[in-house]
This record gives structure tokens, C-alpha cells and sequence, in this order.
């Protein structure tokens, strides 16, 4: 047994319940693209969902703007599980879908460059902090993910879909980074000379320059894309095109819940969904003493919840990262393929112009965000819309 056979074997007794209650059968299981064996791959497949970042209830964190909130306890569920998925889109950014958190292994700086991100503090780009203020700004279903266009380092392009249609022109148009119009340089060329796949030396170079400009231009995607599967309940003739998305490689999550709860979703096995769920309420974390940040916390060490797909509310925002255009490209195809081809009902639509009776499309630029200080917010229910809804989500 390999050193690293015997942690992960250490970590299996953690995860015990969910052993034996995954049915005894040859369904796989699927989480975030990849798929699994129970009965031969245990380890990998607990190691992967270890590996998620979790992001829950925090108190004792400095008050929200300063004289608001030190918890979220009872209202910030939703703001958890957007940064769980935008976490996940990181994570795929920096260090690919194949990294894996080891608690007794040295992480890559880029890990904790990405965990500092998602610190309960107000300088955090994606901080809880960040997110309720600029959801009061700009309107909280939206302003959560605007927080992307002020993080210069993830350069990330996130678009989030309007009425069940994704616009192929759009997102292009969005992910087009700003201000490289030059193309890199290619090597030495001799005329005549013929490359390797047959190509001339010419045709090869140009192709190499092409394949080289695309690399540069494009801005990761994360892709949102909310959805009604029904009315009051999600509608079963979803539900197998519900399960495809998990199985797709560029697959970030899924945002949804039960009412009143708000979970993330990773994968699936068989007729019962797997989630990392933010109702669990954790003392802050100590960022200010200069050491380490711990990051046990951050991580769930214990059962993943599961249930049935048809206890879903119908009301789910689908995650998909695309780190090229390639990428992106191809998850066009498989939703051309697995989705719209093969359902009698589609989920959402994939086009590829702008619709015309729509009104122009403008990529979002870093909104001008006018008030920060500490009269920002002064109680928790300022976060939202209404008390109402403040009621509906405090639980």
C-alpha cells in the first residue's frame, strides 16, 4: 500500500454512513464530470468530494460593514453555495479538475490564494462581506456575481443566462479579453519546409499562432444558467437531462435546494442527488494573527447529504466552467447532443445569434459602486429585498 493509499484509507472511516448507504448496486456515480465505482473506487471518490471547498455559517466574523451582522446564521445560505460554485470554477482555473486537497500534504500556492478569496472579511473578493454589500448595490441575485469583474488576478468572465437561452455570440463576445491585439511570436520559418503533420512550414506556423491567440484571448467561463423544472415540484421529464449535466467534464455544480434551504450540488448516483450543504454554523477563522489560515474548516470531512431528485425545489441555477474556447466549444456540443437532441423537453435553449427582439448585448463592465462604509448595512434584513424575504431565507 502506497503512502498515499493509507490516507486516504484513514479518511474512509470518515466517511463510513455514506458507504453503506449507497445502494448495493453497479449504478455509478457522478460527480462534477467524473465517475465512479463504488465497490472499486471508493477512495477516489470520497477523496474527491473531500476535496470540494465548503463554505458554511460563520460567526464571530468583523461585522458586516462595519455596525451589521458578525453571522450569517439563518440568512446566508444562498451567498454559501455561490461561493462554493464560484470556488469550484477556481479551483478548475488554477489547479484542474484532477487536484486533490490532502490535510497532510504541503497545497500549491494557488490553493491558498483562491481559499484567501473566500475569507470572512471585508477585503476578501468573494467574502460574505463582498457579497452581501454588493447584492444591496446591485441587486442581490445579480450582485454576487458582478463581484468577478473587480478580481484582476482569476480574470474570470461569468455570464449568467436570461430566459432558459444561452446566446453562443454572447459569451464569445464576453469572454474576449480586452487589449491583446498583437499575436505572439513564431519561430523561424524556412520556405518549403514541411511540419510533422504534413503541413507546410507556413500553414503550420499560422495554425500554431491561431490555436496560440485563442489560448490568450479567452477569459475562463463560468456559465450560470437558472432555471424552472416545473411548477411546485421539479417536472420528471427533466430529471434524466437534470442527471447529464453532472456528467459533463465541464460541470461546476448545480445551486438549488429545498424551499427555505439552500444546498450545492456536486453529483448524483442512481435517483438521489449528492450535496454540500451550508447550514452548519462555524466560529471564523483567524486571519489576523499572521500565521497560516487554517483550512480543516473548509473542508467537509464527514457524510455529504443526499436526496431524492424529486424532493428538488424546481427552481436551480446550473454551474459550468469553460477555461478555453475549446472547451466552451465543446460543452456546446454535448448540450446539442445529450440534451436538446435526445429530450422531448428541453431544459433550456442553446442559440447562436443574439435574438434580435432582444435588447443589445453589452458585456458587463466593474460597476461604480458608490457607498463601503460602515452605514452600508445595518441589520440583516437590509440584505434584501423585503422582510419578507428575509423571512423566507431565515432559517
Amino acid at each position: 500500500m502506497t503512502a498515499e493509499d493509507g490516507v486516504l484509507a484513514k479518511y474512509e472511516n470518515q466517511f463510513s454512513e455514506l458507504l453503506e448507504d449507497l445502494p448495493d448496486a453497479d449504478e455509478p456515480v457522478w460527480i462534477l464530470g467524473e465517475c465512479y465505482n463504488v465497490k472499486t473506487k471508493k477512495s477516489e471518490l470520497l477523496s474527491d468530494v473531500r476535496s470540494r471547498f465548503w463554505f458554511t455559517y460563520r460567526k464571530k466574523f468583523s461585522p458586516i460593514g462595519g455596525t451589521g451582522p458578525s453571522s450569517d446564521a439563518g440568512w446566508g445560505c444562498m451567498l454559501r453555495c455561490g461561493q462554493m460554485i464560484l470556488a469550484q470554477a477556481l479551483v478548475c482555473r488554477h489547479l484542474g479538475r484532477d487536484w486533490r486537497w490532502d490535510p497532510e500534504k504541503h497545497q500549491p500556492k494557488e490553493y491558498h490564494r483562491i481559499l484567501s478569496c473566500f475569507l470572512d472579511k471585508k477585503d476578501s473578493c468573494y467574502s460574505i462581506h463582498q457579497m452581501a454589500q454588493m447584492g444591496v448595490g446591485e441587486g442581490k441575485s445579480v450582485g454576487e456575481w458582478k463581484l468577478a469583474l473587480f478580481d484582476d488576478w482569476n480574470t474570470l468572465a461569468v455570464y449568467v443566462s436570461m430566459d432558459n437561452t444561452v446566446v453562443i455570440e454572447d459569451i464569445k463576445k464576453q469572454c474576449q479579453q480586452p487589449g491583446r491585439e498583437s499575436k505572439p511570436r513564431a519561430g523561424p520559418c524556412v520556405r518549403g519546409e514541411v511540419s510533422v503533420s504534413g503541413q507546410s512550414c507556413s500553414e503550420a506556423q499560422e495554425r500554431a499562432l491561431h490555436l496560440q491567440s485563442q489560448s490568450l484571448d479567452w477569459r475562463p467561463l463560468l456559465l450560470v444558467i437558472p432555471l424552472r423544472m416545473g411548477i411546485n415540484s421539479i417536472n420528471p421529464v427533466y430529471i434524466q437531462a437534470f442527471k447529464e449535466c453532472f456528467k459533463m467534464p465541464q460541470s461546476c455544480g448545480v445551486l438549488g435546494g429545498k424551499p427555505n434551504l439552500a444546498y450545492y450540488f456536486i453529483g448524483f448516483i442512481d435517483d438521489e442527488l449528492i450535496y454540500l450543504d451550508p447550514h452548519t454554523t462555524q466560529q471564523a477563522v483567524d486571519t489576523e494573527s499572521g500565521s497560516a489560515v487554517d483550512d480543516q474548516s473548509y473542508h467537509c470531512q464527514r457524510t455529504p447529504h443526499r436526496m431524492k431528485i424529486t424532493s428538488l425545489d424546481p427552481s436551480v441555477a446550473l454551474g459550468f466552467f469553460c477555461k478555453s474556447e475549446e472547451d466552451f466549444d465543446s460543452w456546446c456540443d454535448l448540450v446539442q447532443q445529450e440534451l436538446l437532441k435526445k429530450r422531448n423537453l428541453r431544459m433550456f435553449e442553446l442559440v447562436e445569434k443574439h435574438p434580435s427582439h432582444w435588447p443589445p448585448f453589452v458585456p458587463p463592465t466593474k460597476p461604480e459602486v458608490q457607498t463601503t462604509g460602515a452605514e452600508f448595512i445595518e441589520s440583516p434584513d437590509k440584505l434584501f429585498e423585503s422582510e419578507e424575504e428575509f423571512e423566507i431565507l431565515n432559517v
